[in-house]
């Protein structure tokens, strides 16, 4: 039986493993075993543990509870505790998701134990080198056996690196969770009632990234257009603010008067994962700096107004979907009113629903012991 131990630490990652596990449960039990590893990297429960219970993920068998320290003390941090994890478990192969320090931290663990590497979200780049999560990815693709792509150009943007060896074309596992979760979502949220919200008669808005939230420039600059935005449209932008983020508005007394002053500036507590999935069906727009809050709006065929100067995402950019308008609030306005104008098709670039059961076979395949 294939044995790997699957490291996670933020909401994201959290999210993506729902799909592996579920694929897993249904189709794998009798060939590959998990041990799951949450790096404690996001330790509110709202952004964490409701997301275990929610998603139905199997409980983590290690909780290292590190989440304090720069960027490089919190990577050592893990390191060190995988390390004496991957002595004790000695499993097959490490899989990791995306770009954050919990993805560095378990790609150097494993290539210092001479553990093979399993990288889902391979080759996503921004090349923006001062983005921690360009670096984290780029050392976790250089490092991995066995690399999962989820869109054609990360599969080019490998292949320029000179990596090709174990390298997969097999669709998003997070459009797997998508299509299953939409209609336990309906069912089971009482979000619109709840907020007293219309279908399609509201923009949503998420501001996380520490470049922005952390920046009270950009972060006045973003808010100054969500305030023109709504009233140019009459038409409210929901928020499911991050602690980040809310607490930089209350430290900004400007910003927090203008976002107090506007009723059709809505700031609600984090949501759910289905609870967001319920917002992102049902927006008419959606303005984010996250980069997988982007691939569900196309996933629910949303446009998408981009609060960054780059996207991973350059496909979304390209078929028209998605507008690149950083922080710029004069960008931001405009990107809006072209996406409200402009007939845009989505089609199918993510795959068939299914990549984590790729992902799975492809394991046993190039990964069981002899």
């Amino acid at each position: 039986m294939l044995h790997i131990l699957t490291v996670i630490g933020a909401r994201p990652q959290i999210i993506k493993a729902a799909a592996l596990s579920r694929a897993i449960h249904l189709h794998f039990t009798g060939s590959i075993k998990e041990t799951i590893v949450h790096t404690g990297q996001h330790y509110d429960d709202n952004m964490s543990q409701v997301f275990f219970d929610e998603l139905g993920i199997p409980s983590p068998n290690y909780n290292l509870n590190i989440n304090l320290g720069n960027r490089e003390e919190q990577i050592a941090f893990m390191v060190s505790a995988l390390e004496k994890i991957l002595m004790e478990e000695k499993p097959d192969a490490i899989v990791l998701y995306g770009d954050t320090n919990s993805t560095k931290a378990g790609a150097e663990a494993g290539k210092k134990m001479n553990i093979p590497i399993v990288h889902i979200e391979a080759g996503l780049r921004s090349f923006n080198l001062n983005m921690p999560e360009e670096l984290n990815r780029i050392y976790a693709d250089q490092v991995s056996s066995l690399l999962f792509s989820p869109t054609a150009t990360g599969i080019e943007n490998l292949k320029k690196e000179n990596i090709s060896k174990g390298v997969y074309h097999c669709g998003d596992v997070m459009y797997d969770n998508s299509l299953f979760f939409a209609e336990i979502a309906e069912q089971k949220s009482d979000l619109f009632q709840r907020e007293k919200l219309e279908k399609n008669k509201y923009f949503l808005a998420t501001v996380h990234r520490d470049f922005n939230a952390d920046s009270a420039e950009r972060l006045i600059s973003i808010f100054a257009a969500f305030d023109e935005i709504a009233i140019e449209n009459k038409i409210p932008i929901i928020i499911p603010i991050h602690p980040r983020t809310r607490k930089q508005i209350e430290l900004i007394p400007e910003l927090k008067k203008k976002v107090s002053e506007n009723n059709l500036i809505r700031i609600i507590p984090p949501a759910s994962f289905l609870e967001m999935i319920l917002l992102e069906k049902n927006a008419k727009l959606i303005l984010t700096d996250s980069g997988g809050v982007q691939k569900e709006a196309y996933f629910f065929k949303k446009p998408c107004v981009i609060l960054r100067p780059e996207t991973e995402w350059v496909e979304l950019v390209e078929i028209g979907a998605a507008i690149l308008a950083d922080a710029d609030s004069g960008k931001i306005e405009q990107a809006v009113r072209t996406l409200l104008q402009r007939e845009i098709q989505f089609p199918d670039i993510f795959g068939d629903g299914h990549a984590a059961e790729f992902i799975c076979s492809k394991m046993n395949n190039d990964l069981s012991k002899k």
